[in-house]
């Protein structure tokens, strides 16, 4: 075990500190959860976690501290709500008095592959298995870097404690994920889901990149053998990590990144894989990647430790978070250059999107500000069937900047790059089934090998899509228009009509931004 004390101990506010576990290598980590009875180890060796009653972020509960001068910078409403310093300061009280008094984890780590734009991270908390999830999902630093690391940002991490006095305070519920930028601290307590850290930090990530003229992107990206870069776009559950994990390119990650003036750098040192109904055959890279040193999250075993990936009796949420080099194709420094290609991924739930679609730049920065998609059962606290949303930039959850801040500097990046830009649809066809990853990959393929822009193409009406009419691996090319999924053709273009204007009517709070964000003659017209 490291008998390193970190730096700045003295300084977290904390009482009667009992032993500091500090950057614990994975070995230890696991001899902790096992004695600690947190974690059952499956037949391939990695530790099981359960998470609680919460198998999922509660983005009810996430509050940034309303003070100058963040508070001129984030964007109020919904997604990033206020909380007053001092209920802050209360809360803060309660999760430090949560951590006093006993035995720590503390793991020091990086957030940004990118030396211009890393920040240095501490987490805070009593549960191994939670430490062992920072370890994963965060880049690690050596020995070397550890002796002089000072932390940017702390989370405290007191997933034990609960704010009963949450109506007085005005607040959703005894949960809190709370954020002060100016004292750089975020505070959890009332849930023990590991990924409110990993996405806590990507917001903050999302509020500080920005300012600096980068843009935070939720993509997963890979590179090929020739150095050409493909972003991945799309929220939990559409595929960024299935599609991104590709035994022919190396892995840059698998959902989190920035782009700068170099290129693209991944955020993490890990990934984060949703494993329900996981397959071998169709995903091989992520199956493998299920080993010592992984932590799986909310699944059914056996006695004998044998899991079983179809079952959702605890969730449908259930996840793996491993280090980037279980994949063994995977980009070593995290890095490569601009992209050459970005997919927007977006579960349709009503069988109207094709396949795959080739947009113009305007069509681009049309469907990055809608960010459709379903939300997909267990991702979210309360969320227990596909629900259709639109969330800007695929990721409005986590942006605490206006979403066109981040169109902005997407849409300058794209035209600096001549980067080509393209939808593709993992969500359900006209019958109801959701899109196989076999014909998946092969639109993929299909835009990564230059191969779609030889198609000839066909225009979806009312959305005025561009997709192929016949792309190679694809089982049945008649896929490749939605209405040949569909028996009542009726039902299909008043369907068209009926997702048409629900994008028109989302894209309406886009047109007081200025001419330079009206792109919705881009979108459907009616």
């Amino acid at each position: 075990m490291s008998t390193r004390t970190p730096k700045g101990l003295e300084e977290l506010g904390l009482e009667n500190i009992g032993t500091v576990y500090y950057n614990l290598s994975y070995d230890e980590l696991q001899a902790h959860e096992i004695n600690r009875n947190e974690c059952k180890i499956s037949s391939t060796g990695t530790a099981i976690c359960d998470t609680g009653i919460f198998t999922g972020r509660s983005p009810k509960d996430k509050y940034f501290v309303d003070q100058s001068p963040s508070n001129e910078h984030i964007s109020w409403g919904n997604v990033n709500k206020k909380i007053d310093k001092s209920t802050f300061d209360e809360l803060f009280e309660l999760t430090k008095e949560q951590l006093s008094n006993k035995n720590i984890y503390i793991m020091d780590v990086y957030a940004g592959a990118s030396k211009e734009s890393q920040k240095s991270i501490r987490f805070i908390t009593e549960i191994a298995w939670q430490a062992h999830f920072v370890k994963n999902m965060f880049i690690r630093p050596t020995e070397e870097e550890l002796e002089n690391f000072q932390p940017d940002f702390l989370v405290y991490n007191s997933c034990k404690v609960t704010n009963d006095n949450y109506k007085e305070h005005g607040l959703n519920s005894d949960v809190f994920v709370c954020f002060n930028v100016e004292d750089n601290v975020a505070i959890i307590g009332g849930t023990w889901y590991g990924g409110e850290m990993k996405k806590g930090i990507f917001s903050m990530m999302n509020y500080w990149l920005p300012l600096e003229g980068k843009l935070p992107m939720h993509c997963s990206a890979n590179v090929g053998k020739e150095g050409d870069v493909c972003l991945f776009f799309g929220l939990s559950g559409t595929g960024k990590t299935t599609l991104s994990t590709d035994p022919l390119r190396a892995l840059i990650g698998d959902d989190e990144h920035g782009w700068d003036e170099h290129g693209v750098f991944n955020f993490e040192g890990g990934c984060y894989a949703k494993v329900i109904n996981l397959d071998p055959k169709s995903e091989p890279e992520i199956f493998g990647a299920i080993k010592k040193d992984a932590l799986l999250e909310n699944v059914v075993y056996d006695e004998n430790g044998i899991v079983d990936y179809a079952s959702k009796s605890k969730t449908e949420n259930t996840r793996v978070s491993y280090p980037i080099e279980h994949i063994e194709n995977h980009k070593e420094d995290l890095q490569a250059g601009h992209p050459n290609n970005i997919i927007f991924l977006s579960y349709d739930a009503f069988g109207v999107l094709p396949p795959v679609s080739k947009l113009t730049k305007e069509q681009a920065m049309y469907y990055f500000l809608s960010g459709y998609t379903a939300k997909v059962a267990g991702t979210e606290r309360g969320i227990t069937e596909p629900v259709t949303t639109f969330s800007a930039c695929f990721g409005e959850a986590f942006l605490p900047l206006h979403p066109t801040r981040y169109a902005k500097l997407l849409g300058e990046k794209i035209e600096e790059h001549n980067v080509h830009v393209y939808l593709v649809n993992t969500g359900l066809n006209g019958a109801g089934k959701r899109m196989s990853i076999k014909d998946t990959r092969a639109c993929i393929n299909g835009i990564l090998n230059g191969s779609i822009n030889n198609a000839t193409f066909e225009t979806l009406p009312v959305f005025n899509l561009k997709f192929p009419k016949y792309l190679d691996g694809i089982t049945d090319s008649k896929i490749l228009n939605p209405i040949n999924t569909w028996e009542n053709k009726e039902a299909f273009d008043e369907t068209v009509r009926g997702l048409a204007q629900k994008f028109i009517e989302n894209f309406e709070r886009y047109q007081d931004n200025g001419s330079e964000f009206d792109y919705s003659a881009a979108g459907p017209q009616l």
